[in-house]
């Protein structure tokens, strides 16, 4: 049960046009940077990606809209990033926002095999329009659907052989759920080790969520906005 590949280029060897891809990350932390570089270098388009966000104008997911690769954004947040905001004004990306939990719950809901939920969360805003809206112990929710990909793009810290998977802090974000949303789940790991190294209570995704696996390589781990303050003398 070998589900180890040589790069990320392999490992997306049937990424087609058209494609939904899970990508985790939160802004640019935890994101899948070798995976990122790769659909890019592919030039796979009309794609629709699920994540937080679409990374910064020149950082993560945000090289793919500068390609014009992405079709489709569902996300929470759009910040950071002047290329989203002009393709979305001028009517060349299609955008679907959502409250950052439904964002998670949704993907939760998809990798459970649960097609849909009612949230409060939303209610009497633009985000409820078309839904259907029901009342729950004196309170009005609004039905939301269940998000999965045709691939899930993931990073981790450390993995195995067969697909463990450990995530390193905050790095973690909407990883695990994406692994378990995905039809195909790819993940990149800055450690990979041999079956039996990592503590099974440690572990955060099983391999039973991950389909391929690769060791990744040159991360930048760029960040937003770097803010400092003045030593003191």
């Amino acid at each position: 049960m070998n589900k180890v590949y040589a790069d990320a280029t392999s490992a997306l060897f049937d990424l087609h046009d058209g494609a939904t891809l899970l990508a985790s990350g939160f802004g640019l932390c935890g994101n899948p940077e070798n995976l990122i570089a790769a659909v890019r270098a592919k030039g796979t388009r009309d794609l629709t990606i699920i994540s937080n966000n679409c990374g910064t104008t020149q950082d993560g997911l945000g090289v793919l809209l500068q390609a014009r690769q992405v079709r489709r954004m569902v996300a929470s947040y759009v910040g950071e990033n002047k290329e989203f905001e002009r393709q979305y004004l001028s009517g060349e990306l299609e955008v679907e926002l959502n409250p950052q939990g439904t964002l998670a719950e949704r993907l939760r809901a998809g990798g459970a095999g649960i097609p849909a939920f009612y949230t409060p969360t939303g209610y009497g805003t633009l985000v409820a329009e078309g839904k259907d809206v029901r009342e729950f112990h004196g309170r009005m929710c609004v039905l939301e659907t269940a998000l999965r990909g045709d691939f899930a793009l993931i990073k981790a810290w450390k993995g195995d052989r067969w697909g463990n998977l450990v995530f390193r802090k905050t790095a973690r974000n909407f990883a695990p759920m994406m692994a378990a949303a995905g039809k195909v789940t790819i993940a990149e790991v800055e450690e990979l080790v041999e079956v039996g190294e990592l503590d099974p209570d440690l572990v955060h995704t099983p391999g039973v969520y991950v389909q391929r696996i690769f060791q990744g390589s040159g991360y930048r781990k760029p960040i937003e906005q770097r803010t400092t303050r003045p030593r003191p003398s």
